[in-house]
């Protein structure tokens, strides 16, 4: 299989409160929330990068479209990788989210192999960490 991820979709307790953070906080463009028309349809859309998308979907949506259960979830799951091109950068992004309403659990800092970087949790507490790499190539 080639993978061709092109929307990441999390889900949210309340799509309002969501669609707030990252579009208004974190200032992540979008159209806002669509689908309202349709039962188990409203989500919103941000677009990340070509050919990436961040999609917020309310969890019992999901697990309706999925046929499965709602789930406590775990921040430890996964998380979200947000690569910048400097510690300032870094620093920026971690007091944006921080304004927005994010609970900051591990405050921006050099690392061990070299980089810096801290991580945050969203208000449906999905874990970001927001990273320089001083191996990578600069990023858009």
């Amino acid at each position: 299989m080639k993978p061709r991820v092109s929307v990441i979709t999390i889900g949210v307790n309340d799509l309002n409160e969501a669609l707030r953070f990252y579009r208004d906080g974190l200032e992540f463009p979008t159209e806002g929330i669509v689908g309202e028309e349709f039962d188990h349809g409203a989500v919103s859309f941000f677009d990340l990068q070509p050919g990436l998308k961040l999609a917020i979907w309310h969890r019992k949506d999901i697990a309706h479209e999925a046929k499965i259960k709602v789930h406590h979830p775990s921040p430890t799951e996964f998380t979200l990788g947000h690569n910048v091109n400097s510690k300032t950068e870094v620093d920026h992004v971690m007091d944006k989210a921080e304004r927005a309403g994010a609970l900051i659990t591990d405050p921006a800092h050099d690392t061990f192999w070299g980089g810096y970087s801290g991580h945050f949790q969203d208000p449906d507490g999905h874990l970001w960490e927001v990273v320089w790499n001083p191996d990578w190539d600069e990023v858009e």
